[in-house]
């Protein structure tokens, strides 16, 4: 199994700044690409930002030029740099991984989510 864990969220005032970041576990083989996700109340789960193993990026309009996705695969670690929050980027963000695990099987993994609330 993998496990995906995520940190660094909490309350910021608007125009702040935050860096989130998720560690994965478990029997990892290779990492094709990791991302962030985010949820605010009453709204469906959104992509943030993606970033593939050799380093393409895919940014949500909202956050583009604001968020940076960065990796460390040989960490298996994923990290999102939040400058400019705004209000409605409250949400609860979450990691997520396509990976292949010790066995050679690609699967889809989710952490528990960081709460990220910005707000004066």
């Amino acid at each position: 199994q993998v496990q995906l864990v995520e940190s660094g969220g909490g309350l910021v005032q608007p125009g702040g700044s935050l860096r989130l970041s998720c560690a994965a576990s478990g029997s990892i083989f290779s990492i094709r690409a990791m991302g962030w996700y985010r949820r605010a109340p009453g709204n469906q789960r959104d992509l943030v930002a993606t970033i593939t193993s050799d380093g393409t990026t895919n940014y949500a309009d909202s956050v583009k030029g604001r968020f940076t996705i960065s990796r460390d695969f040989a960490k298996n670690t994923v990290y999102l740099q939040m400058n400019n929050l705004k209000r409605e980027d409250t949400a609860v963000y979450y990691c997520n991984g396509d990976m292949w695990d010790s066995r050679r099987v690609r699967g889809n993994y989710w952490g528990q989510g960081t709460q990220v609330t910005v707000s004066s």
